[in-house]
């Protein structure tokens, strides 16, 4: 058994080893493991750029992968405490947008500015316990390739948005989108397929 299987196994040394990584009452690791540990732990592709105002709560229990060529923006949050948040090439997650895993974006997406993306929900059905206090439910989020996201969107837990769809701005993302398609609204209804056969976008 390796030492990160005892400790998982061990209540008492995974408490140990996360109070190590994460001060108490925070939600961001502490400054030497963002330091000294996070920049061997995680891949940042060639000519990828992460701007200086901006909280990257990544850790190192959980993979963070930027590709080439991609870019997070100022005042973004990106968080991969409760799962892995992969970023493909020539991405760009814009100003003010919120990122937290599980998620996956793929190749050439854009992010407009303030999208929150959360794979991350919390439980409420116990009303002896307030929310914050009950067990958090993680579901994947997988964004296609060329897809774009228009500002002021939320995409929900447990959505996948198909390669080459459009998101309007101001959209709640509930339920998954196929790919070639325009979806605005609260809730996000498609609005426009593209159709391949006469190489058009037709409304729905």
């Amino acid at each position: 058994m390796s030492l990160t299987d005892k400790i998982k196994a061990n209540p008492k040394l995974k408490k140990i080893a996360h109070w190590l990584i994460v001060p108490t009452n925070d939600h961001r690791p502490r400054l030497w493991v963002r330091l000294f540990v996070n920049p061997f732990k995680h891949k940042k592709g060639n000519g990828s750029i992460i701007r200086m105002r901006n909280r990257m709560d990544v850790f190192p229990f959980n993979d963070f992968q930027l590709g080439n060529k991609s870019i997070v923006e100022d005042f973004v949050t990106i968080n991969n405490g409760v799962g892995s948040v992969l970023i493909g090439n020539e991405s760009i997650i814009g100003i003010g947008s919120v990122v937290i895993g599980p998620v996956t974006i793929g190749d050439y997406v854009m992010i407009a500015q303030n999208v929150v993306i959360s794979g991350l929900n919390h439980g409420y059905q116990d009303v002896s316990l307030p929310p914050s206090k009950q067990e958090d439910i993680r579901k994947q989020i997988t964004i296609g390739d060329n897809v774009w996201i228009g500002a002021n969107s939320v995409v929900t837990a447990g959505i996948d948005i198909g390669k080459h769809s459009v998101i309007g701005a101001g959209s709640v993302v509930t339920k998954s989108i196929p790919e070639y398609c325009v979806a605005v609204g609260n809730p996000a209804k498609v609005v426009k397929k593209y159709i391949k056969e006469t190489a058009s976008w037709e409304k729905v």
